[in-house]
């Protein structure tokens, strides 16, 4: 195999670290997959311990493998492309030395990764819905521009952690009177562990249960709020007009964000692949159903994000030994990303 190294079998590293999980893979160059563990969340700004949580996904992927063979590493983090970039690269060189792996791993954020687990296109658009959400633009692989993914605070329309706020913001507000009444009232207390509280009856008086969950969401990190998202999706599919209308305005939003790439991405924007990432809009979500739906009214297709673990093995995979020609390069990332033979 020209430009790859001689050395017997080598494996690669691939680390996708969100808001709510990192998964790790240990990948061969023919696409083989020897390893995978998980951990809870990778965030720095949303997670409890991003740190043990790295650990913990590298140790159990792993686990069984001669690590001598790790010839590369890529570690991608939600938010690494930021400011906080080299506190990320500190703790992926850190969690590396201390599973005992050779050499040191390349960092980047989550957002190439996701695409690489989708498509081997240098050129591509992403629309992401998870904890978080975003959309991109790539350019010869590397992002051209980049709209939301400004954290739960500022941004993330139409992400989980959206849907979750609004969730309880509209249960408030029937709490209190001041919007409709909704079936999530039956639901959303239980998930906050406030369903005993007084007044949880939709008739009540609901003062100290809005007070409770208030407390609840508040003593829980940001990013739990997007455990929310599958009670809304369940209750909306259940014909809860609320809920309904939490979904719908998710999904306007995430269309919003991404058409706003157009003029970035220039006269081929209908032409490029579509690449949909997160588990809103790679699972079976109503979220995904209308972002897909309407993307498909325009004769838009998409291409879901098969594995963002596999796809940072994939660009892994590429820094290894000297720049192959083009196509060779190419069929090396689909090998490694798991993806179908263009």
């Amino acid at each position: 195999m020209s430009g790859i190294p001689r050395t017997p079998a080598p494996l690669v590293v691939g680390v996708d670290a969100g808001g709510t999980g990192t998964r790790c893979a240990v990948v061969g160059l023919d696409g083989r997959v020897h390893g995978r563990g998980q951990g809870a969340g990778g965030n720095l700004r949303s997670s409890a311990d991003p740190a043990g949580a790295l650990r913990r996904a590298l140790e159990e992927a792993l686990s069984g493998v001669e690590r001598g063979r790790i010839a590369a590493g890529h570690l991608a983090f939600a938010g690494a492309g930021g400011e906080d970039g080299a506190r990320y690269r500190e703790l992926a060189a850190r969690a590396w030395r201390e599973a005992g792996l050779p050499g040191a791993p390349a960092v980047g954020d989550d957002l190439a990764a996701a695409v690489a687990g989708a498509t081997d296109s240098p050129d591509a658009l992403l629309l992401l819905s998870g904890t978080g959400a975003v959309a991109a633009l790539y350019r010869g692989g590397v992002q051209a521009a980049r709209r939301d993914g400004y954290g739960w605070l500022l941004g993330d329309e139409g992400s989980g952690v959206w849907l979750g706020r609004q969730a309880v913001v509209r249960t408030l507000a029937a709490l209190d009177g001041r919007g409709p009444a909704t079936a999530l009232l039956e639901v959303l207390p239980r998930a906050l562990g406030t369903d005993g509280a007084e007044g949880s009856g939709p008739a009540a008086d609901g003062t100290v249960l809005a007070r409770r969950m208030v407390t609840a969401v508040h003593a829980a990190p940001p990013a739990e709020l997007g455990r929310l998202a599958p009670l809304v999706d369940d209750v909306a599919r259940a014909g809860d007009p609320v809920a309904d209308e939490i979904v719908t305005e998710g999904a306007r939003l995430l269309l919003h964000t991404f058409d706003s790439l157009a003029g970035a991405a220039g006269e081929d924007f209908a032409a490029l692949p579509v690449v949909l990432a997160g588990g809103l809009l790679t699972g079976r979500t109503l979220l995904a159903d209308r972002v897909t739906a309407a993307l498909r009214a325009r004769g838009t297709a998409t291409v879901p994000v098969r594995d963002a673990a596999t796809g940072a093995a994939a660009l892994a995979a590429r820094t290894l030994g000297p720049a192959v020609p083009p196509a060779e390069a190419r069929r090396l990332h689909r090998a490694v990303a798991g993806l179908e033979p263009g």
